[in-house]
Parts: C-alpha cells; sequence; structure tokens
C-alpha cells in the first residue's frame, strides 16, 4: 500500500516536474560577478542579480539587483529592480524600485527611478524623472534586445530597403 502511495505521488511530481522545465529556476543567492581586470562589450541580461567590479560597456538588464562596485566602470544603460552604485556610470539608469547612490558614485546620464537614495558626495550630471513599474516595463521592452529566458524573444526592427 505504500509502495502504491508513493509511485502515485512519484508519478505525479514526475508530470509536474515535467511542464514546469521551460521555466528558469532562479536562487536569490545566485550572483552574476564581473571581476575586477575583465572588461565586457555587448548587453548584459541576467534573471539573477549582477556585481560589477570591472569594466562594462553596453547594457546591463537584470530582474533582480545591480551592484556597481567603488573601482567598477559602466558606460552603457542600467535597467534593474535595484541598485547600489559606488563606482562611475556613463549612461541612462532605469530603476524598478530603489536606487542607492553612495558617496564616491558618479552617474553621467538620466536616472528613471521609482525610489532614490544619495549620500553626501555622489555627483549627478543630468535629469532624475520618478517613474512608475508601468513606465520601467516599458524602458525595458524600448531598450533591452537580449531575451530572458522563459520570455518572450525580441522582435527584430524592420530592415528599410533602398530604392535604386
Amino acid at each position: 500500500m505504500a509502495k502504491d502511495w508513493f509511485n502515485s505521488n512519484n508519478n505525479q511530481n514526475n508530470t509536474e516536474m515535467s511542464t514546469r522545465i521551460d521555466e528558469p529556476i532562479v536562487d536569490v543567492n545566485d550572483v552574476s560577478h564581473i571581476s575586477a581586470g575583465t572588461i565586457v562589450k555587448g548587453e548584459v541580461s541576467s534573471l539573477n542579480d549582477i556585481r560589477v567590479d570591472g569594466i562594462v560597456e553596453g547594457k546591463i538588464y537584470s530582474k533582480g539587483r545591480i551592484v556597481v562596485g567603488d573601482r567598477a566602470s559602466v558606460v552603457g544603460a542600467l535597467l534593474c529592480c535595484n541598485v547600489d552604485l559606488e563606482g562611475k556610470v556613463e549612461g541612462d539608469v532605469y530603476v524598478k524600485d530603489t536606487m542607492s547612490l553612495k558617496g564616491n558614485a558618479s552617474v553621467n546620464g538620466n536616472i528613471n527611478v521609482r525610489k532614490f537614495q544619495v549620500e553626501m558626495g555622489a555627483q549627478i550630471n543630468g535629469t532624475c524623472h520618478m517613474i512608475t513599474e508601468a513606465d520601467f516595463e516599458k524602458f525595458v521592452s524600448d531598450v533591452v534586445t537580449t531575451p530572458l529566458p522563459g520570455s518572450e524573444p525580441v522582435k527584430p526592427a524592420p530592415v528599410k530597403k533602398d530604392k535604386d
């Protein structure tokens, strides 16, 4: 009898797992790390948190938190749920929830955020706009071109043909 119960529950779990296999599993402890001494050129997209201690030339998109270390540099857009900025960003920043600028942080670009915390000494050269979650989602759909696992693929822009 116990064997029958185990087999029926085991089959049920296998069915549930097979239907959820395409959904990405995200652990809150997973962090993508771009180390000091590393240069990344291009677009980075992640379901997980991202910590940058090196140099990134391009867009960074995270469904979670982005941390830009005190010696790190990002030249390009940042899009995320939350950001802790200690280093330098040259580009626009889009934050769904909270942005925290530490005392030695520097932003040369426009900031679009719901909640904002700035320590004395931080530098901002650009404008700051308070946004809604819907505004953030629109920015993501307009700016991010690399789809995340489990999301709809991004459609390429139509190519204009030259007339002869």
